[in-house]
C-alpha cells in the first residue's frame, strides 16, 4: 500500500526530541563531527572543492603533505622510508571505512584526537547521522563545560593564525596531524544556518549529568596522557548517548500521556558483571533489556503524536518552546483538532484506490477519533522500519559486545541481549567517581566497594547488587546468590583494571583507590 504523505508526516526524526537519525553509528565519526560543531559554535561548515570540482581527500594527499614537510626540514626520513609511510598513516592517523577490504576501503577522516581533526574528512563517508548534534545539545546544558572541552581539544593550536603555538601540550599523534593538516589545505565556508542553539535537550537532568562527567574527566588533563584522556572521553560520550536514548525511549510516552516533560526519573537496569551468558543474574539483565526493546514501539507512537500536533499547531521543529506547547496540546481533546484531522484523513482516503481503501478501513476500524485514525495510517507505513532501526541503534550506542560498552549478546538465540559492564567503561566510570568536589575543583578519594556500587546506582541507575531494590524485597535464596556472584565478579573486574586489591581480610580496608592523585589545592 503506497500512501502519499507530505514531508512533515513521513519524516520521523524530530530535533526537539532527539536529533539522531536511527542508523549504525560509528562513535569516531560522531566525535569528528562534534569537533566541527564545537569549532563553529553549532554550525556545520561546507567543505570546498580541492580543484576540478572534487572535495575528496585521499591518502596520497597526506603523503604529499609529509613530503612537503620534509622539503621544509620539519620532518625527516620520508625519502628513505617512503614505502612505510602509507601503512604508518593508516594505522596512526586515519579512520578507514571497510578497513582491510581492498575493493571497498575508503578514507573517512583523521582519528578524533585534536579539535582540528575534522578538517580532513570525507563527509559522505564519515557520516554521523546527526549523533554529533545530540552530543552538542547535551553539552549545551553547561556552557562552561562545553567551552572547557573545546579549549582542551584545541590545545597547541591557534585558530586565528592556523598554526601551532605550544608544542608542550601535545602528544606525538596530535603534533603529526597538526603539521599535516595545513599542507592538505582543506577549506570551509559557513553558509548554513543552525537551530541547535535554540534547542534544549529534552532530558535536561541527564544532559547535566553528562556535562558533569565531562567536567570530571577534564580535571585529569594535567595528570593523564592526552591520548588516554581522549579515549576516556570517547567512552563516556558513547555511554551517555546510550543512557540518554534508553531513558528517552522509556520516558517520552509518559511525557505525552501527562502532557509535560517533567516526569520522575525512576529508570534503572540490572547489570550482569560476570561475563557469563548463563550466570544467575543474567536473567534479570535480559529482562531489563527486553523491557527496553519492548518500549520502542510506544516511543515511536509518542514521537509521531508530537509531530502531528506540531503540524496541527503550525509550529516548526526549531525551538524547544514549541515542543512544550505540543505536549500541552496533546492532553486536550478539541472539536477544532478533530475537524482538522478529519479533513486530512478524508483527503488522503479520497485519493486511494478501492483495494487500498479496504486496507485502510481494516487499519482504522478500532480507532474512535480522526486523530487516532490518521496516526494509525502513519504507523502502519512508517513504524516497522523505525522499530528495526532503533533496535540496531540502541545496541550500537551501547557498544554491544565491546569492552567499552554495557550491552552484550551471544551468537545464538539462547543468549539474547543483556546489560553488562565492559572493563574500559568501568575504568572510565571509576576515574570519574573517585573524584570529590571541593569548592571549584576536585580531589581524589578512596571508595569501598559498597560505596562505589551505591554511587553507580544513584548516579546512573545501573544496579550491581539489587537485594536492597524494591522489586527484590521478597527475593528468594537464588536471587541472593545471583547478586552475591555478581558483586564478586564486579570486584574481579576492578582487580583486572588495577583499582582494587584485597590487602586485608578486614572489610573496611578493602578500597577502590585512585590511579591518579588530585590533591587539595
Amino acid at each position: 500500500m503506497a500512501i502519499k504523505m507530505n514531508k512533515d508526516e513521513s519524516v520521523f526524526r524530530n530535533e526537539l526530541i532527539y536529533t539522531v537519525d536511527a542508523k549504525s553509528i560509528n562513535i569516531d565519526y560522531t566525535l569528528i563531527n562534534l569537533f566541527m560543531l564545537l569549532r563553529y559554535n553549532g554550525q556545520k561548515p561546507r567543505q570546498l572543492a580541492r580543484g576540478r570540482g572534487k572535495s575528496i581527500v585521499e591518502i596520497s594527499h597526506l603523503k604529499n603533505a609529509i613530503q612537503v614537510l620534509e622539503s621544509e626540514n620539519i620532518v625527516s626520513g620520508y625519502s628513505e622510508n617512503s614505502e612505510a609511510v602509507e601503512p604508518w598513516i593508516r594505522n596512526n592517523f586515519l579512520n578507514m571505512a571497510f578497513r582491510g577490504k581492498v575493493d571497498k576501503e575508503k578514507l573517512a577522516s583523521l582519528r578524533p584526537i585534536h579539535l582540528e581533526s575534522y578538517r580532513i574528512r570525507n563527509a559522505n563517508v564519515a557520516r554521523d547521522y546527526y549523533s554529533a548534534d545530540q552530543v552538542y545539545l547535551m553539552l549545551s546544558a553547561n556552557h562552561k563545560v562545553k567551552n572547557d572541552l573545546k579549549m582542551f581539544l584545541m590545545k597547541g593550536w591557534d585558530p586565528a593564525t592556523d598554526k601551532l603555538n605550544n608544542l608542550s601540550d601535545l602528544d606525538i599523534d596530535s603534533l603529526g596531524m597538526l603539521n599535516i593538516i595545513p599542507k592538505v589545505s582543506p577549506r570551509f565556508v559557513l553558509d548554513t544556518s543552525t537551530s541547535l542553539n535554540r534547542i534544549e535537550p529534552l532530558l535536561k537532568q541527564q544532559a547535566e549529568l553528562f556535562c558533569d562527567d565531562i567536567r570530571r574527566l577534564l580535571a585529569y588533563q594535567d595528570e593523564i596522557p592526552r591520548s588516554v584522556l581522549v579515549d576516556y572521553l570517547k567512552t563516556i560520550i558513547s555511554f551517555h548517548m546510550s543512557l540518554y536514548t534508553q531513558k528517552l525511549v522509556h520516558f517520552l510516552p509518559l511525557m505525552v500521556e501527562n502532557g509535560t516533560s517533567n516526569v520522575e526519573d525512576n529508570w534503572n537496569i540490572i547489570i550482569d558483571a560476570t561475563d557469563d551468558f548463563e550466570s544467575k543474574v543474567s536473567n534479570f539483565a535480559i529482562e531489563d533489556a527486553d523491557r527496553l526493546y519492548n518500549s520502542i514501539y510506544n516511543y515511536i507512537v509518542a514521537t509521531f503524536k508530537i509531530n502531528m500536533t506540531l503540524e496541527y499547531l503550525g509550529l516548526d521543529k526549531d525551538n524547544s518552546t514549541n515542543l512544550h506547547r505540543a505536549l500541552d496540546e496533546l492532553k486536550k481533546s478539541t472539536a477544532e483538532k478533530e475537524s482538522y484531522f478529519k479533513a486530512k484523513y478524508n483527503i488522503l482516503y479520497k485519493d486511494l484506490d478501492e483495494d487500498d481503501r479496504l486496507l485502510v478501513d481494516d487499519i482504522v476500524k478500532y480507532e474512535e477519533t480522526y486523530f487516532d485514525k490518521y496516526l494509525a495510517i502513519i504507523l502502519n507505513s512508517k513504524a516497522k522500519r523505525q522499530f528495526v532501526e532503533y533496535k540496531r541503534l540502541l545496541a550500537n550506542l551501547s557498544q554491544n559486545n565491546s569492552d567499552r560498552g554495557f550491552m552484550a549478546q551471544g551468537r545464538s538465540k539462547k543468549h539474547p541481549r543483556r546489560f553488562v559492564i565492559g572493563t574500559r567503561l568501568l575504568e572510565t566510570l571509576v576515574q570519574i567517581l573517585v573524584l570529590k568536589g571541593e569548592d571549584d575543583h576536585f580531589i581524589t578519594r578512596s571508595l569501598s566497594i559498597e560505596e562505589l556500587m551505591k554511587i553507580i546506582r544513584k548516579r546512573y541507575g545501573l544496579i550491581i547488587n539489587g537485594i536492597a531494590e524494591e522489586r527484590f524485597l521478597n527475593a528468594n535464596v537464588n536471587t541472593h546468590l545471583a547478586f552475591k556472584e555478581n558483586v564478586e565478579s564486579f570486584k574481579q573486574k576492578l582487580r583486572q583494571i588495577g583499582f582494587y586489591d584485597d590487602l586485608s581480610d578486614a572489610y573496611i580496608l578493602q578500597k577502590v583507590r585512585p590511579r591518579y592523585q588530585l590533591k587539595q589545592q
